[in-house]
């Protein structure tokens, strides 16, 4: 299966508005990339001309000096809903684990500033910051899956994601669930443990996300959607609302204009 790492061209607000209109969604949280160190003054301009429809998890540098001064002026910044943290390059892993981000959970915490987190080889460290910081929202990116949780792999990837779930402060984003799957559409080898998850965390701690940007060429944005929304024959009714958006939004506090 032939994938992509991001769009060759970076989206405008406009022409991101678009597809998301052709393909049923509503309002999208943007995350800015990783590429661009801690910028997010061009998700922000999309939020702030598009409220009803965008609102931001922004970047945020742990490791340089002015990171918590940074972290303070988000928590006042409109449109910032957390921020996100992503730990699986060979230039960001070490902070987690090297004293680096030490300082951040605390301040989160208190700030009451939800925080999403890539960490796929990290997921006990995450379970182990959870556990301290009980009133900490932490969202794990991707389902804890990486490039090896691929396929039949799948399975041990829900394993490991699941050994969080006991944590009430833990929730799990169910984004970039085709990249994970070399079947064509719907992915159905995905779909059993799609349901381990959901049915570990329920459905108020469980996220669809599409990571629209890296969405293997096998998968349109509306199948994206349609995988969850029409595909999964265990997700229905109140519970397929709950999944998604509205947890999500609950979680973020995000109330769109």
């Amino acid at each position: 299966m032939e994938k992509r790492a991001h769009l060759p061209v970076p989206l405008d607000a406009e022409t991101l508005i678009e597809r998301m209109d052709a393909a049923g969604i509503d309002g999208a949280v943007l995350v800015p990339p990783s590429l661009e160190g801690d910028r997010n003054d061009l998700c922000l301009a999309a939020a702030a001309a598009h409220p009803n429809r965008f609102a931001v998890m922004g970047r945020l540098l742990l490791d340089k000096p002015y990171a918590p001064a940074r972290l303070q002026e988000m928590k006042r910044t409109r449109h910032m809903l957390g921020v996100r943290l992503t730990f699986h390059r060979d230039n960001d892993r070490p902070l987690l684990t090297n004293g680096a981000a030490d300082w951040f959970w605390p301040a989160a915490e208190r700030l009451n500033m939800p925080v999403m987190v890539h960490a796929p080889e990290r997921l006990a460290h995450i379970a182990s910051i959870a556990g301290r910081h009980p009133g900490l929202t932490l969202i794990v990116d991707h389902m804890g899956f990486n490039r090896q949780t691929m396929d039949e792999e799948a399975k041990a990837g829900a394993d490991r994601i699941l050994a969080l779930a006991r944590y009430k402060n833990v929730s799990v984003k169910l984004s970039a669930a085709p990249c994970y799957s070399s079947e064509p559409y719907p992915f159905a080898n995905l779909h059993e443990p799609l349901k381990r998850i959901i049915e570990g965390f329920g459905v108020k701690r469980s996220f669809w996300g599409s990571d629209f940007s890296r969405l293997p060429k096998s998968c349109s944005y509306r199948q994206a959607v349609t995988m969850f929304t029409e595909a999964l024959d265990f997700l229905k009714g109140n519970d397929l609302d709950w999944v998604m958006g509205r947890a999500a939004m609950q979680c973020l506090n995000w109330q769109p204009a």
